[in-house]
């Protein structure tokens, strides 16, 4: 059987990307989404010359001609129409967020005044003209782009939806993807295992992976029993735009799933990579439908899921995915395969740089092992001794 390094298969996998389409959704619902329109400015930001303190509204050349104190005409209340100064030696109170007075330039902030008798006397040596006021279209003209395409949305980029009047937005529609466990071994999560059971974990955890990427899983579970598997992966691969099985992917006497994809016409790109955990890692693809099988050990299907699954879904909604996270080895640490190793790491960060320390665990079994850390560093092949200080890929989970 040939061996597929890391390099590969990530080329490979993202080497089969889906464009999925766009949907439109309601503005409150898109966050997480992947943008798929250019969002303009329907008009000026601000949309008016905007008073942006509390205070009066004078016009400068009464100042500069050497007058402090000025009548109160009126007050110019933020969402009101704008007024007009009547009397060029007058002012106008004027609150934050208000349309700036007719016949006025300048805002004098009510800390700077003193007021007596509906007179105000400014305590400033100058004043600048549009001090205090943000003119009409300074932060954006009207059919500025304001978030380009492909932008994953933030609650920032939902705030400017509402400010321009959308109320649905064009996202990146989301595959379907279903999430299967095999194996006799798994019960359900609500009940009491024999001696020889385990609960289903697998899957949760990669539906939890999932929906931080927005995609809203489903799940099942079939028993290792090939006409069934046969019947059931069938109806999957009808019905979903991804499959992603954890376990039966091996060489076990039950590992069935090769087979079986091979006989519902799923073409195999590759199956084992030169990885460790999850070195049985099978990958294909029958159409517009693609295939990740990981192999059933709790930490080979998670590490396999955020190194493979999460770059693939980036490129195929149309963002550049390219890891640049990295961390600082804070020991040293040796691996003798020849493989490419997913070491366990806390981090902690130190005067602006980031420090992996591995975590020991029992193997790729050892899900519970996964709490205590936060992240895999990616230790290349062909090297057995990894030297403190020496900087590696860093995939983060936390």
């Amino acid at each position: 059987m040939s061996i597929t390094t890391v390099s590969e298969a990530l080329e490979i996998v993202l080497k089969t990307s889906k464009n999925f389409g766009t949907e439109e959704v309601r503005f409150l619902n898109t966050l997480g989404r992947i943008l798929k329109e250019d969002i303009v400015a329907d008009r000026d930001f601000p949309p008016f010359n905007r008073v942006s303190m509390d205070g009066i509204a004078i016009n400068v050349e009464a100042f500069n001609k050497g007058q402090r104190s000025f009548k109160i005409e009126g007050i110019q209340a933020a969402g009101s129409e704008q007024l007009a100064m009547l009397n060029p030696e007058n002012c106008i109170e004027a609150m934050t967020g208000a349309i700036a007075p007719k016949n006025t330039n300048a805002v004098i902030q009510y800390e700077l005044l003193t007021i007596e008798n509906e007179i105000a006397t400014i305590n400033l040596d100058a004043v600048k003209n549009f001090q205090n006021i943000h003119l009409k279209g300074l932060d954006r003209k009207q059919g500025d782009v304001l978030i380009a395409k492909n932008t994953i949305i933030s609650p920032a980029e939902i705030g400017v939806f509402a400010t321009v009047g959308k109320t649905t937005v064009k996202v990146a529609k989301q595959p379907r993807v279903i999430i299967i466990s095999t194996g006799n071994e798994l019960v359900g999560v609500s009940e009491t295992p024999e001696e020889h059971q385990i609960r289903r974990s697998n899957v949760f955890t990669l539906v939890s992976i999932l929906e931080r990427l927005n995609i809203k899983a489903e799940t099942a579970h079939i028993s290792d029993d090939k006409n069934l598997l046969l019947s059931k992966i069938s109806s999957f691969l009808n019905n979903f735009d991804v499959l992603l099985f954890s376990g039966a992917v091996s060489k076990g006497k039950f590992d069935f799933i090769p087979e079986v994809l091979n006989d519902l016409g799923v073409k195999k790109l590759f199956h084992t990579v030169k990885q460790r955990p999850g070195k049985p890692f099978w990958f294909g693809e029958k159409g517009n439908k693609t295939v990740f099988a990981f192999p059933g050990n709790p930490v080979s299907t998670f590490t396999s899921c955020l190194k493979y699954f999460y770059p693939w879904y980036y490129k195929s909604v149309g963002l550049n995915f390219e890891n640049e996270n990295q961390a600082i080895l804070s020991e040293d640490y040796f691996f003798k395969p020849d493989l490419t190793y997913f070491l366990q790491v806390k981090i902690t960060q130190k005067e602006g740089k980031i420090y992996a320390t591995p975590i020991t665990g029992r193997g790729s079994a050892d899900l519970a092992n996964l709490v205590d850390s936060d992240a895999f560093l990616e230790l290349p092949e062909d090297r057995s001794n990894f030297t403190k200080g020496e900087v590696f890929p860093l995939i983060t989970y936390r």
